[in-house]
């Protein structure tokens, strides 16, 4: 049974830094899944920004935080994190961690992810 448990969320002022983790059980990370971190866009839908394939360790950024955000995973720990710099009041939102198994290419589509943490708020203000 997979489990995904976020922590890190909180408050932080524009330009500051949030690092956010999601400890992971379940999923062997030496095999091909996607661990990604979610939040809904302004279109309303929820669409994963940062991604991991976790044999690869090939990232995927949407392009709103690609060069302020880095994900990265810690085998050992069986984390995912999330590297949260220069934020914007817009990136203002509640967080998941999602994993998507057995899969060679992470797709930024919330369908194609099984697993879902209960999510973590963040809150940028100016």
């Amino acid at each position: 049974q997979i489990e995904l448990a976020e922590s890190g969320g909180g408050s932080a002022p524009v330009g500051g830094s949030l690092t956010l983790a999601c400890v992971v059980s379940g999923i062997d990370f030496t095999e091909d899944n996607c661990l990604g971190w979610f939040r809904e866009m302004p279109n309303g839908l929820r669409w994963g920004v940062a991604l991991i394939h976790t044999s690869s360790r090939k990232t995927t950024y949407d392009r709103s935080v690609e060069g302020r955000f880095t994900i990265a995973q810690d085998i050992g720990k069986r984390t995912v994190y999330l590297q949260m710099d220069s934020l914007k009041v817009e990136d203002t939102e509640v967080y998941y961690c999602a994993s998507d198994t057995r899969t060679s290419w992470c797709s930024p589509s919330r369908y194609y992810y099984e697993t879902w943490g209960h999510g973590t708020q963040v809150t940028v203000s100016s």
